[in-house]
C-alpha cells in the first residue's frame, strides 16, 4: 500500500488523495477531502450545469473588479452659466420649464402648419384640371338670341337649348292644365325669367336629341320614338316618361347667362 499527496500550489491546502492497492479485483474508489468534507467519487451523480455548483467548495472563491480605471468625463464646457455648479440644485427650474414648453409648443405649431400644407397639396392633385373646370361652366350672351328662336350649345358634352320665348308662348304654357300632364310641373317652376327657357336637349326616353321648334305642341320633337314636348320642355305626347331636364343656371347680368 502506498499513498501520495497532491502538491498542486492552488489546491494543496485543501485537497489530498489516497490510493490503495489490494489483491482483490474489486477497486476501492478514491476518497477526496475538500475543506474538511469527505466526498466519494459517486459515478451515479451526473455532472450537469445544475449539479456542478454543488460539487464546488462553499464560500467566495474570487472577487473581481473591472473598469475601475475609467474616469467620469467633465461636461463643464457644455453647461449654462446658471448650471455651472453641478452640486447646486437651485437653478430656477421654472424658467427652464417655461422655455421647454415654449419650444415644444412652437415645434407643434410649425409641424401642424407643415402637415396642413402637405394635405392641401395632396388633395389638390386629385381635383379637376384647368381644362375640365373651363368646361364646367358656359357663359351665353343673350343678345345674340332673337325672340321666338332656340339656340343649341355644347355644355359638358351635352346639347344645351336656350329659348327666347315670345309673350304668346309664355301665356300659352302658363295656362296649361296640370291634370293633362304626365310629369306635372308648372311653367313658373321651370324658369327663372319667363322670357328665357334653359334645357338640356336629351330626350328622357332613350337619350336622343330632340328637334327644336317642332312637334304637335310647338316646342321640341324627338323623331326617334315620337316624343312631343311643349315650349316649356314638358312631355305632352309619346313614350318619354319625364320632362326635359333643367340645369343649374343664373343671370350674371341682364344680358349674360351663366350655366353650371
Amino acid at each position: 500500500m502506498f499513498s501520495s499527496r497532491c502538491l498542486t500550489s492552488g489546491l494543496s491546502r485543501v485537497l489530498c488523495a489516497t490510493s490503495h492497492n489490494t489483491s482483490s479485483t474489486r477497486l476501492i474508489p478514491a476518497i477526496s477531502s475538500i475543506a474538511g468534507k469527505v466526498a466519494t467519487n459517486d459515478r451515479s451523480t451526473v455532472i450537469t450545469s445544475h449539479t456542478m455548483p454543488n460539487q464546488l467548495p462553499s464560500g467566495k472563491l474570487q472577487l473581481r473588479y473591472s473598469h475601475t480605471d475609467i474616469s467620469v468625463p467633465s461636461f463643464d464646457n457644455y453647461r449654462r452659466p446658471a448650471n455651472a455648479d453641478a452640486n447646486n440644485s437651485d437653478t430656477n427650474p421654472d424658467g427652464r420649464r417655461a422655455f421647454t414648453y415654449m419650444m415644444v409648443a412652437g415645434g407643434g405649431i410649425v409641424g401642424a402648419h407643415a402637415a396642413k400644407n402637405v394635405v392641401i397639396d395632396l388633395v389638390s392633385t386629385m381635383s379637376a384640371s384647368a381644362d375640365v373646370l373651363a368646361l364646367a361652366q358656359i357663359e351665353v350672351d343673350l343678345t345674340t338670341i332673337p325672340e321666338g328662336k332656340s339656340v343649341a350649345f355644347k355644355w359638358r358634352g351635352k346639347p344645351l337649348f336656350i329659348r327666347h320665348r315670345t309673350s304668346t308662348e309664355i301665356e300659352r304654357e302658363q295656362s296649361v292644365n296640370l291634370d293633362e300632364l304626365r310629369d306635372r310641373e308648372h311653367d313658373n317652376d321651370r324658369v327663372k325669367d319667363p322670357s328665357w327657357l334653359v334645357l338640356i336637349g336629351v330626350c328622357t326616353h332613350l337619350g336622343c336629341v330632340p328637334i327644336a321648334d317642332a312637334g304637335d305642341f310647338g316646342g321640341y320633337f324627338c323623331p326617334c320614338h315620337g316624343s312631343h314636348y311643349d315650349a316649356s320642355g314638358r312631355i305632352r305626347k309619346g313614350p318619354a316618361p319625364l320632362n326635359l331636364e333643367i340645369p343649374y343656371y343664373k343671370f350674371s347680368s341682364d344680358t349674360t347667362l351663366l350655366v353650371g
